[in-house]
């Protein structure tokens, strides 16, 4: 359930300081361009997980499982262009993307997962499994 923790927390750590340097260096556009923001948060009885996907379509989103790990993609493409009275491009422009996070989701009762899509915000509803108690038993002891 830790990795539900959004990355970049520990900055005293010196691969991330190293990390950091890299980031200012290319002014954080590569790293940028892979990733969405997203916030957890504990409500008691369940985890609150908010990916912000603005410009996205509900189509363009996709939520897998596969066992313990949530994976929440998001595509996106949209095409533009000027045409001149010959059907000749004055400007045509492409945009294409593909974001993608992965988060452990052990802890978490996958049955019940729920999500919604509202003004550019993904919000998934994550209930915290129930904790199992071993039942008590006497364990026999064998004889020759």
């Amino acid at each position: 359930m830790f990795d539900l923790i959004p990355f970049g927390r520990n900055e005293r750590n010196l691969f991330n300081y190293l990390d950091n340097v890299e980031r200012s260096f290319w002014d954080g556009s590569i790293s940028n361009m892979a990733q969405f923001r997203c916030d957890v948060q504990d409500k008691g009885d369940s985890y609150l997980l908010e990916a912000e996907l603005p410009g996205f379509e509900r189509e363009d989103i996709g939520i897998d499982l596969d066992g313990t790990t949530l994976v929440i993609t998001a595509r996106h493409s949209s095409e533009s262009g000027e045409k001149d009275k010959d059907g000749n491009y004055l400007r045509r422009e492409r945009k294409f993307g593909s974001f993608s996070r992965s988060f452990d989701v052990s802890g978490v009762d996958t049955e019940h997962i729920s999500a919604a899509y509202k003004n550019g915000v993904l919000e998934l509803t994550l209930p915290k499994q129930a904790a199992r108690v071993p039942q008590a038993r006497r364990i026999e002891i064998a004889g020759e």
